[in-house]
């Protein structure tokens, strides 16, 4: 096998595996169980075992689709705690948050059972930056101490997911819940 074969057959990897993620990233979008490898490689326009040995397995593919999803998020989570800290980026975060949970909520629903250490880690990170968020807010004084940070945490991370999940094309609800969220985060006036 030369060199420039080799190379052709990288490159043909690298463009079988990116049209297997395109397709999961897709079919996940869609409502229903997590997709069948089979489905993934008719749309994709493969057979089922090109998408498998691009990815070592369902699992690695569904984990590489939905990390691939979360990445910018996280990465935006990041942008607007650096540039706006405390409640202010928590609040724009969590519309921006909130809008991609719309956008992909049937994905939360197929990923039950599944190995996704990449999104697992994405997820986590994205606890971080609220929790940061929250934290900025409780040293500033304008987010409450009086309530557990885990609990708040898991509170606002819940709620988030439930309103963006129910507001799927209204923002005016998600709109609502942000602001009585702010304004029960913020401290009691004694």
């Amino acid at each position: 096998m030369s060199t420039s074969h080799g190379k052709a057959l990288r490159a043909d990897a690298l463009r079988n595996r990116r049209r297997a993620l395109d397709a999961a990233t897709a079919l996940l979008a869609e409502p229903g169980g997590p997709p069948k490898v089979e489905a993934i490689a008719e749309r994709a326009g493969m057979g089922a075992g090109t998408v498998v040995r691009a990815f070592g397995g369902k699992d690695a593919l569904m984990d590489a689709a939905v990390a691939e999803l979360l990445e910018p998020l996280v990465l935006r989570g990041r942008q607007i705690l650096e540039r706006d800290g405390g409640p202010t980026a928590l609040r724009a975060f969590l519309a921006e948050l909130m809008a991609f949970q719309a956008a992909h909520y049937a994905v939360n629903d197929q990923l039950a059972g599944l190995d996704l250490p990449a999104t697992t880690a994405l997820r986590a990170e994205l606890v971080r930056v609220v929790d940061a968020m929250l934290g900025e807010g409780r040293e500033q004084g304008a987010i409450r101490s009086d309530i557990d940070p885990v609990l708040v945490t898991s509170l606002v991370g819940e709620t988030a997911f439930t309103i963006a999940k129910a507001s799927h094309g209204t923002p005016e609800l998600a709109e609502a819940y942000l602001e009585v969220l702010m304004d029960g985060l913020r401290p009691r006036v004694p």
